[in-house]
C-alpha cells in the first residue's frame, strides 16, 4: 500500500487552531511543497515571515 498525505487545508486558520511555536490562536497558515501546513500566531507569523515567504507555497492570514 501506497502511503497518502492529507492535502492541508488551503484557508486561513480557523478560530480553534492555535500556533505551532507557543499554543496563542492562529493567525498565519504556511502551506509547504511537501504537502504540511504550519500554522502561526500574529507574532511568530511576523517573526518568521522571510524565512516562510521562501519556503511556503502559500501563506494565508485569517482576518481579525
Amino acid at each position: 500500500m501506497t502511503p497518502t498525505l492529507t492535502p492541508p487545508p488551503t484557508e486561513a486558520p480557523s478560530a480553534g487552531e492555535r500556533c505551532d511555536r507557543c499554543g496563542a490562536a492562529a493567525k498565519v497558515r504556511a502551506v509547504l511543497p511537501g504537502g504540511g501546513d504550519l500554522v502561526f500566531c500574529g507574532h511568530h507569523g511576523a517573526k518568521y515571515a522571510k524565512d516562510l515567504e521562501k519556503v511556503a507555497v502559500q501563506i494565508l492570514r485569517a482576518e481579525d
